[in-house]
């Protein structure tokens, strides 16, 4: 299957993220890099561009917008979604990440755990939004949607 070979975050007037926000995207950017299942499909009788591919994810007109390219820099594919089917989801992500960020600093392994176990439900969730609002563009496995998702929490923070 083809790949994601290269990622970039455009934030372009998007406000700085917090130390916390900045940590979860660099981390989502080295594994997604290490290990990544995405294809794009066939559309309009044309074969699908093989990958891999350079991606930039940002936010523009209140849509996310996933620009793919390929190793030569040639745009093969701009997708816009709506950020609609996002925001409670990254809401409810925000949130539970705030209280597993301070739980960290002063709970009990077994409170961690539990709002850990929470947020990692609300994080398959946005993954699972996000492979459904790629349907019948892209094709990617469930890890490569959990890590596209906290990208897209990054960039939904300061849009």
């Amino acid at each position: 299957m083809s790949r994601i070979s290269k990622i970039e975050i455009d934030d372009t007037g998007l406000p700085t993220p917090t130390p916390d926000v900045e940590q979860e995207r660099k981390v989502a950017v080295f594994d997604l890099l290490e290990d990544n299942s995405f294809a794009l499909l066939p559309r309009d009788g044309q074969d699908a561009p093989p990958g891999p591919f350079q991606m930039t994810l940002a936010i523009r007109e209140r849509r996310l917008v996933i620009d793919l390219r390929d190793d030569a820099g040639d745009l093969v594919s701009e997708m816009h979604l709506s950020l609609g089917p996002f925001r409670q989801v990254v809401k409810d992500y925000y949130q539970i990440c705030g209280s597993y960020f301070e739980a960290v600093r002063t709970m009990p392994p077994s409170q961690i755990e539990a709002i850990d176990m929470a947020r990692r439900g609300i994080h398959n969730e946005g993954a699972r939004i996000l492979q459904e609002r790629l349907e019948g563009k892209a094709e990617l496995d469930k890890d490569t949607a959990r890590r596209l998702f906290t990208l897209v929490c990054v960039l939904h923070f300061g849009g």
